[in-house]
């Protein structure tokens, strides 16, 4: 029982995980650009969202759709405005920008009345709530995660296999010069995927500031999920998710059955070996080209 328990909040883990990690690889498919703001993108949404919710009293659930609409709103002007000036300098630049605009978020949010450096709490209403099942206990919160991380990712799936502009994404993201030349406005589909990616990121937020809490610190989970990314696979969607998930796992199994520290190293010495025996990931979409 301990362990299947164990393994369910792992999965719910994983799934948090899996959702920062789904913002770095499609921000990375479409512009080859790797966003260290992530986390922090999340942690913005977290604030939105308890604004929204506690301070404003809104109800909860039109809290968190309109959190995701304005991050959505916020992360195409984070492309709009910072990114595409620099269009055609290095990599390097545009990650200096996503460095450099996470530590101005964290900065900002800490001097918003009413967000400051204080611990906030994001009350939902399946905080305290919990299944039992024989000697099984599962808490609501572990399950609710599950379920809205499986319906985030049926409607992305949807989205960008059954609709024209998820397919003009996928073009644009395997090849933008040749998405350009057959009509598909590229620079709007870059800035339609950061929205996204910063939606997603709000989500996870509402998921996780449950048991972590509303802080100015809460975007380092992004750093969990970054070795997430990069076990699945930095350009692959299904590998985003599968990493979350083996991250998730390995993490709770961790803390369980050894010192208290290793929960902290685990997912990173799962990156070591993963790089070792396949460096580009368990499912890397890395392709030949030819010039």
């Amino acid at each position: 029982m301990a362990v299947l328990q164990l393994t369910i909040a792992g999965i719910a883990t994983g799934c948090i995980y899996a959702l920062i990690a789904l913002g770095f690889v499609l921000i990375y498919k479409a512009t080859e650009v790797v966003n260290f703001a992530q986390g922090d993108l999340m942690m913005l949404g977290a604030f939105v969202a308890f604004t929204f919710s506690s301070i404003w009293g809104w109800p909860f659930w039109a809290a968190v759709l309109a959190a995701i609409a304005v991050m959505t709103l916020f992360g195409a002007a984070f492309d709009r405005f910072l990114l595409r000036p620099i269009a055609g300098q290095p990599a390097f630049a545009a990650v200096m920008v996503t460095i450099g605009a996470g530590f101005a978020m964290r900065g900002i949010a800490s001097m918003i009345p009413g967000w400051g450096t204080d611990t906030h709490a994001l009350r939902t209403p399946y905080s305290d709530g919990a299944f039992r099942f024989g000697g099984l206990v599962i808490a609501a919160n572990e399950i609710a995660i599950i379920a809205m991380t499986s319906l985030l990712c049926l409607v992305l799936w949807l989205f960008f296999k059954r609709t024209r502009i998820g397919i003009a994404m996928q073009a644009s993201s395997q090849n933008q010069l040749a998405a350009y030349y057959m009509g598909i406005p590229v620079r709007r589909i870059n800035t339609l995927i950061w929205g996204i990616s910063a939606g997603v990121a709000a989500f996870a937020a509402v998921l996780l500031a449950p048991t972590h809490f509303v802080h100015t610190l809460l975007g380092f989970a992004g750093l969990k999920a970054f070795p997430a990314a990069v076990v699945g696979g930095f350009g692959s969607i299904p590998g985003a998710i599968v990493g979350g998930l083996i991250i998730g796992l390995v993490e709770a199994y961790s803390g369980f059955f050894f010192e208290e520290g290793w929960k902290d190293i685990a997912p990173y010495l799962v990156v070591l070996i993963v790089l070792v025996i396949r460096p580009s990931g368990i499912f890397s979409e890395m392709r030949r080209k030819k010039v």
